[in-house]
């Protein structure tokens, strides 16, 4: 670690934020990552109730008010706060995984949570339970530096975050985002501070034909080609938006990830009626996710022989983010950062995360930033390195004590 930045007495909040980061304790951080990383959370199977449960103790121990809310069975999130007062912080993680597929591919078993040569091994040690575990740490040592604050601190621990993002949605909607200033996402984006994240569209499209025997293609309408030639011209739709490219999230990506069509198993000789195409579209601040679906539309419609119908269905829709960078969270996580000696670095996030409805939907600025390489998540031998958490944690409990302690709106 570089030397922090010296700060005069009389700059307290900074003398606050140092004190926080040197009181967030190392041993407890790995120690609680480690615990987490060996509770298998897979989405939506077994669930995230063990590891908020596993949270939820070790929270109480440490002084901390907590919320339980049930989403679905066995997805609770978990919502932990320490002192009172609105303009205050959230600090946000999620407790699910993604499948850790074949454990006999993995060098280290993903559930196990082994520690070895400064490194956490396992499923969920990047993204994000590494990040959670340096949101708990942090809070605790903001909680021993500031013992009655005048705006409360929330860790808000979510469920399904890889799915449709319930978790959050369900925060939201229970009033646990109202009375807050900003958030920052401890998702794994090597410390950088995204300010940007892109939005996606999550899309079917269901080309209906009609069903005949494979021998007498004539009596039937076969959806297959069409859906094939749909598929084939989505590049057209994506070169309508070249214009579009982000300097921080790159390109708008319209990408077919699923085309299914059967009649039934093993009915190789009949022409099914349907054909279901799946949409992953992401887009940036620029994109009008309303234009952009009727283009999609319109080019389906122009692949269908006569007699055929397509319909769409758009069942997730997530606009992409942006914070300013003179927003206080941003400010905060920035001064933060050149206080324990490293360079602020801005970015954005490929991909949206539980922040997307944080800021669409309860208007909080939002920073992505925490732990881990950015291209390690959902990966076989997923790692994180202990010193990245380390910062990372130090960083969260600097940044939290001065956004608590800001002088505005007091």
């Amino acid at each position: 670690m570089s030397s922090p930045v010296s700060v005069s007495p009389s700059s307290h909040p900074e003398v606050l934020a140092l004190r926080a980061a040197a009181a967030m304790d190392e041993a407890f951080l790995i120690d609680l990552a480690a615990r987490l990383v060996a509770v298998d959370s897979q989405a939506p199977h077994p669930g995230e109730e063990v590891a908020a449960r596993l949270l939820e103790e070790v929270l109480r121990a440490q002084g901390f008010q907590t919320t339980w809310q049930e989403v679905a069975p066995g997805r609770p999130n978990l919502i932990a706060d320490w002192g009172e007062g609105e303009g205050g912080l959230i600090l946000e993680g999620h407790t699910d995984v993604v499948a850790s597929g074949d454990p006999a591919l993995w060098r280290v078993p993903p559930f196990e949570g082994r520690v070895e040569g400064g490194v956490l091994h396992g499923r969920g040690s990047a993204d994000m339970k590494g990040g959670v575990a340096c949101a708990v740490a942090a809070a605790v040592a903001v909680s021993r530096v500031l013992p009655r604050s005048s705006r409360r601190l929330r860790l808000a621990i979510l469920c399904d975050e890889e799915g449709l993002m319930l978790g959050v949605k369900a925060f939201v909607r229970g009033g646990y985002a109202a009375g807050f200033a900003g958030a920052i996402i401890c998702e794994p984006e090597e410390h950088e501070l995204c300010l940007w994240q892109k939005g996606a569209l999550r899309i079917w499209l269901h080309f209906r034909g009609r069903m005949a025997h494979g021998a007498m293609p004539y009596a039937g309408l076969n959806p297959l080609p069409a859906a094939a030639q749909f598929v084939a011209r989505l590049p057209e739709v994506q070169a309508a938006y070249a214009g579009e490219r982000h300097p921080q999230l790159g390109d708008v990506y319209v990408t077919p990830t699923v085309m299914q069509a059967s009649a039934g198993e093993g009915q190789n000789n009949v022409i099914p009626e349907l054909c279901t195409v799946g949409l992953d579209v992401r887009t940036v601040p620029a994109t009008d996710h309303a234009a952009l679906q009727a283009a999609l539309l319109r080019l389906a419609e122009e692949c269908l022989d006569e007699g055929m119908q397509v319909t769409m269905n758009v069942f997730e829709d997530r606009p992409a983010t942006e914070t300013p960078p003179e927003a206080a969270v941003v400010q905060a996580l920035a001064r933060a950062t050149e206080l324990l000696g490293f360079p602020v670095r801005y970015g954005g996030v490929p991909g949206a995360t539980d922040g997307t409805f944080l800021h669409a939907w309860a208007g909080l600025p939002i920073v992505t930033c925490g732990p881990g390489r950015r291209d390690i998540p959902h990966q076989i031998d997923e790692y994180v390195e202990v010193q990245d958490l380390i910062r990372a944690a130090r960083t969260y409990a600097a940044a939290a004590t001065l956004f608590l302690e800001r002088e505005e709106d007091r």
